[in-house]
């Protein structure tokens, strides 16, 4: 048995990823579950859970360490974006195997500017940037941006620190905001890209695409909740079939790093012109929404004679790579059919449709077949 401990295990990404492992089948992966809230620890779906300081906390890593000894842990997956910095760079000290991209390729891809600078030198398409330092900065992103400009923090999930911004004095008070709330925050102002919000989520070996799968947004969970409209996970999403998002995506992550392993989740966003420009790669992590494939797939297995009801279950995916297992012959791009949607909210058990009809209810019957 396969013995995993999943960081971040009672937040949402967190038990999505937990829940993809146990779609699979039951007695053959034991998951131990970390989380630093008191609260969420509560919601995890791990086997055992085990409440854990802050990332950012001294004693960190000494317990996760004492929770990998005491459970017998084999491998560390870290979800939150700050536990994977925090696995990342001290993976060396910890007790157990981590399947992570190298140490820099997540220290660039975890910061927006960075990624810009060596995405916008290899070809990559990306939003025109410019880092904002100063009142003069935005004038100028006024001047070359046109109007709206987009303001977002260089570091941060959720659309954090980010707003369309049309006058120099919103622009200006949004980031007094955000810097009175975390004076270390750094920003940068990128051109508005208006056309559809997409991912592409893909799992990697030794820097071959192994499998992926790409998504629009079409709604937001409350986007009234935010000047952006952006809250950081999907209320609407479907499946798509893009030729250019498969290539740009791909070309992004080896762009950054050609041997890159583990999962990348590649946000991007289409421009006037319709073309796909990166926007952000988050490394070694799912998406929130990874149950959203693992599922569908599932309930789609048999009509597709796939060999394998896991073949879309991209957590589960990544265990048989991080443990070096063979795999099934698997669709390096579009894993999926087109136009699968899922339609979720709070509090309400998220609803897959194929062909325009509920097809199973997530969260009640993820265990059928």
């Amino acid at each position: 048995m396969k013995r995993i401990l999943v960081t971040g295990a009672g937040g949402p990404a967190g038990v999505n990823f937990t829940l993809s492992l146990k779609l699979v089948g039951r007695g053959e992966v034991y998951i131990v579950g970390a989380e630093a809230n008191k609260y969420h620890i509560h919601m995890a779906k791990a086997d055992k859970v085990y409440l854990t300081p802050k990332a950012e906390e001294k004693r960190y890593i000494d317990t996760i360490n004492r929770i990998i000894a005491e459970e017998a842990v084999e491998l560390v997956y870290p979800q939150p974006d700050i536990e994977v910095q925090v696995i990342s760079e001290n993976r060396e000290k910890i007790s157990a195997k981590v399947f992570l991209p190298s140490k820099n390729t997540i220290r660039i891809c975890q910061d927006k500017l960075k990624t810009v600078e060596v995405l916008e030198k290899k070809g990559v398409p990306v939003p025109e940037t410019i880092e904002v330092k100063g009142e003069d900065d935005l004038k100028k992103a006024f001047e070359e941006l046109k109007k709206p400009i987009w303001i977002r923090a260089t570091r941060g999930a959720g659309g954090k620190g980010s707003t369309p911004a049309s006058s120099l004095e919103v622009a200006l008070a949004w980031i007094r905001y955000w810097k009175l709330r975390d004076e270390k925050l750094r920003f940068i102002a990128q051109e508005y890209l208006p056309g559809r919000n997409l991912a592409f989520h893909a799992l990697f070996r030794d820097g071959e695409l192994i499998t992926s799968m790409a998504r629009e947004r079409v709604e937001y969970i409350y986007p009234s909740l935010s000047p952006s409209g952006i809250t950081g996970t999907p209320a609407v999403q479907r499946t798509i079939h893009s030729e250019k998002v498969n290539r740009i995506a791909e070309e992004a992550v080896l762009a950054i790093d050609p041997n890159y392993n583990g999962i990348a989740s590649v946000d991007l966003k289409e421009d006037v012109e319709g073309i796909p420009r990166i926007t952000e790669i988050n490394p070694g992590r799912t998406f929130t929404t990874s149950f959203f494939f693992s599922y569908a797939g599932k309930l789609l297995y048999r009509k597709l004679s796939m060999p394998v009801s896991w073949f879309a279950n991209i957590p589960y995916l990544y265990l048989k790579v991080a443990y070096g297992e063979s795999l099934p012959p698997l669709k390096k791009y579009n894993i999926l059919p087109a136009n699968i949607y899922w339609i979720r909210h709070i509090d309400i058990p998220g609803k897959i449709l194929i062909d325009g009809k509920i097809a199973g209810e997530m969260y009640r019957t993820w265990f059928d077949d």
